[in-house]
């Protein structure tokens, strides 16, 4: 039986670079795959971008209404990997349907995302949470402080200070610079004091 796996890791982590190079590990040998993001990820359309470089359009770029388990099983049913990236932002049910597609139809589907939004907040993004709960397999990407120790949180910046409310998901619109760090948990309450 083909296995759910949810690989997770704080923003600059590499998520997207690695799902492209198991895309292009699987299609250098033949094999078809369904690279998938939800489209509450704006900020580059349908394009899946890294920050050192490659880049790829998206098989399919799916809102909050649509089945994944309906259209993977009508279009990818031959697909030998189903990746999948911005997990955080899935529904509850569309990552029930994920681990359909991996049990029912045997077909591999890994996720790319975060674990907390900016607030520290498990529950910040339910597709997250939901993955947690029902992945076979969770796994750590890791990445660095500036500081230099591990970071494993993400925060929001917004004119280059700290902000630690407001809504889950806000992209930036050329207004305001909104900005988003991987940090340390010893950095986060050094910045937090300083508000």
């Amino acid at each position: 039986m083909a296995e759910l796996f949810f690989r997770y890791g704080a923003m600059g982590c590499g998520k997207t670079m690695q799902l492209l190079q198991v895309a292009f590990n699987y299609e250098e040998r033949g094999q078809k795959v369904c690279v998938m993001k939800p489209a509450t990820d704006t900020k580059n359309g349908t394009k899946l971008l890294t920050r050192i470089g490659p880049e790829r359009e998206t098989n399919y770029c799916f809102d909050r209404r649509a089945n994944l388990y309906n259209y993977i099983r009508k279009n990818y049913s031959d697909a030998a990997c189903i990746l999948v990236d911005e997990a955080q932002f899935l529904t509850p049910k569309q990552a029930d349907q994920l681990m359909q597609v991996a049990v029912r139809l045997d077909i591999p589907v890994i996720c790319y995302g975060l674990r907390l939004n900016f607030r520290q907040e498990d529950g910040g993004f339910e597709g997250s949470t939901r993955l947690l709960q029902i992945a076979h397999r969770i796994d750590e990407i890791k990445t660095i402080c500036d500081c230099g120790r591990k970071a494993t949180l993400n925060t929001r910046w917004l004119n280059g200070k700290l902000v630690t409310d407001g809504p889950d998901i806000l992209i930036d619109d050329g207004t305001t610079k909104i900005e988003y760090r991987a940090i340390c948990a010893n950095c986060y309450f050094k910045y937090k004091e300083e508000k």
